[in-house]
């Protein structure tokens, strides 16, 4: 009974030391998650970023080789990172994501889109031997971190919120259809007149209108003045012409 108790001791450590190595449990990915609070960590140092969806085929099938190439990650001094854009709609604004799946290369802020063969050891080639080089970055004007992308970024983000609240109103709330659309015509408007009156409001505050100064009218008196000098002059030229007639008038009687 001794030696089975001294051994029992052993296989106890053991089998907890097995329990809690990594692989016991199944191996932890190397594949970094990026959502719209972490994207900006990509802007620093290289990394590889697989835009994907949880219900996309084509997603599925590159998995295991994106998991691979996670693996050389440390050696090839590159990031390996995805993103779900199921749940990161922001993202998929800023990257302007319109198939799937969709892999960037990122060195350093500049952005190239990878659009060679899907396999762990093209990706490990593509990376080691540079081959991002012969590819022309994304312009500065499209970046993720631009004024552009951040409104598209925005933009996105409404439809999901729009989204959201759509089902809620038909799920949630039991509306109709058409009551729904009613309420997304009447935000509508109620926002598009705030947005015109804040516009107006900004312009005026801007580009202020020059104040017209008011029209200046003579007096009473310049126009009688002017009445007096019109009726002395009309009434010199009709006695001028009286005593014109008058003389033409004489001279005849007495020739």
């Amino acid at each position: 009974m001794a030696p089975s108790r001294s051994l029992l001791v052993p296989l106890v450590v053991l089998g907890l030391l097995l329990w809690e190595t990594p692989w016991a449990h199944g191996r932890r990915s190397d594949v970094r998650v990026l959502t719209d609070e972490n994207w900006r960590e990509l802007l620093e140092g290289e990394w590889m970023v697989e835009f994907y969806a949880p219900w996309c085929p084509a997603c599925q099938n590159l998995q295991p080789e994106w998991e691979g190439f996670a693996e050389w990650g440390e050696d090839l001094e590159v990031n390996v990172a995805k993103v779900d854009v199921t749940e990161q709609t922001g993202l998929s604004g800023r990257f302007i994501i319109t198939a799937l799946p969709t892999i960037y290369h990122c060195k350093d802020g500049e952005i190239r889109r990878y659009q060679g063969p899907r396999t762990k050891n093209d990706f490990i080639n593509f990376v080691s031997e540079k081959e991002w080089k012969s590819i022309e970055p994304v312009s500065s004007w499209f970046g993720p971190s631009s004024i552009l992308m951040s409104s598209m970024s925005a933009l996105f983000r409404l439809s999901m919120y729009i989204r959201i609240c759509y089902d809620y109103f038909i799920e949630d709330l039991g509306l109709p259809v058409w009551g729904s659309y009613t309420i997304f015509a009447l935000a509508t408007l109620l926002s598009g007149l705030l947005l015109g009156l804040c516009m107006i409001f900004v312009a005026d505050c801007l580009c202020p209108s020059k104040r017209r100064k008011p029209q200046s009218y003579p007096s009473t008196d310049i126009i009688h003045q002017q009445n007096h000098i019109i009726w002395s002059l009309s009434l010199r030229k009709a006695i001028t012409r009286i005593f014109s007639t008058f003389e033409k008038t004489g001279g005849g009687t007495r020739g």
